[in-house]
């Protein structure tokens, strides 16, 4: 197996202050633990470039890219620190090139492992997406980088089929907005409810499957979620790449949510994404990281994810 990760020191550049839980010192327990773990050394390193604008305008309104542009350079002017979207959603001066490499981490990573140079690829970049609405950033998200490569997969490479799968703890609202009324987009998740974004419980088209779960819920209650509701819609609309939104703040020790996953959960659903990549997308599979806001839990779930990925169990 050849795993890529991509990332990009601009990623952490982003900050939006010391009291915000989506930090840089998130990427810095990733790469502590691959460390740790002794699997970084089996890992093709990739530098995530600059997304192009137009890459991202393929899902956001032109308008909602030039406002987080415009705002970051302001800051590079004004000398302030930072221009709040909303009450937990920050910019800096360094925000607009770290949201180009985040999204450009993806569109790389599509791009070679549809060219076969890679089975798969993580991107370990923030800031994350998965709540970045087609036109609005929300919810700690500038642009929606497992959204931007899934329609590049579509648009540029020409897939009929492509499945996005969202384990965070929170559900993918922006997913869901930008994919909504695209059947080419089967998109499942789980996430805990009520919870934020409040949303993800009313009625969808059938290509978009939303399981919301209670809080406490823990991995056996996921691992029946996956086998009941997700595995059967993944095999009927048989897809030819999959994109993870890689979320870990349902771990157990994750004070952002109430959920009681562990790693070995993680590699479980991991395992089972690459049995349906393998069955029906020549293994394809490109995973971004979304949350997942206690360092250590952080980083130990993402190495058992990347391990499944580059079978190194």
């Amino acid at each position: 197996m050849t795993t890529a990760i991509y990332t990009h020191a601009d990623c952490q550049r982003h900050e939006m202050g010391d009291w915000h839980p989506e930090a840089p010192a998130r990427l810095e327990a990733i790469e502590d633990q691959l460390i740790l773990s002794r699997i970084d050394q089996f890992l093709d390193r990739r530098e995530a470039p600059l997304a192009d604008p137009a890459e991202l305008e393929r899902v956001h309104t032109a308008a909602a890219v030039d406002y987080v542009r415009e705002h970051s350079h302001a800051l590079s002017l004004s000398g302030e620190r930072y221009y709040s979207i909303d009450g937990e959603t920050l910019i800096n001066r360094h925000s607009w090139n770290a949201a180009l490499r985040a999204a450009g981490a993806a569109v790389a990573a599509t791009d070679a492992v549809l060219a076969g140079e890679l089975d798969n690829a993580f991107c370990a970049v923030r800031p994350p997406g998965h709540h970045a609405t087609h036109d609005k950033a929300m919810g700690f998200c500038l642009f929606n980088n497992v959204a931007v490569a899934a329609r590049h997969a579509i648009d540029v490479h020409g897939l009929q089929r492509v499945a996005v799968i969202d384990f965070d703890v929170h559900h993918g609202n922006g997913t869901e907005d930008i994919f909504a009324h695209d059947p080419r987009v089967l998109m499942v998740s789980f996430f805990q409810h009520p919870f934020y974004p409040f949303s993800g419980d009313g009625p969808t088209e059938s290509h978009i499957v939303n399981v919301p779960v209670p809080a406490y819920s823990d991995g056996s209650a996921v691992r029946q979620v996956v086998t009941e509701k997700w595995l059967p819609a993944l095999h009927a609309h048989q897809p030819q790449m999959i994109f993870i939104s890689a979320g870990f703040d349902a771990h157990r020790e994750d004070d952002m949510g109430q959920m009681g996953l562990v790693e070995a959960d993680y590699a479980w659903i991991t395992r089972q994404i690459m049995k349906i990549a393998d069955q029906y997308a020549q293994g394809r599979i490109v995973s971004c990281l979304e949350g997942g806001y206690s360092p250590s839990a952080l980083g130990r779930s993402v190495v058992a994810h990347l391990k499944v990925l580059a079978d190194l169990e």
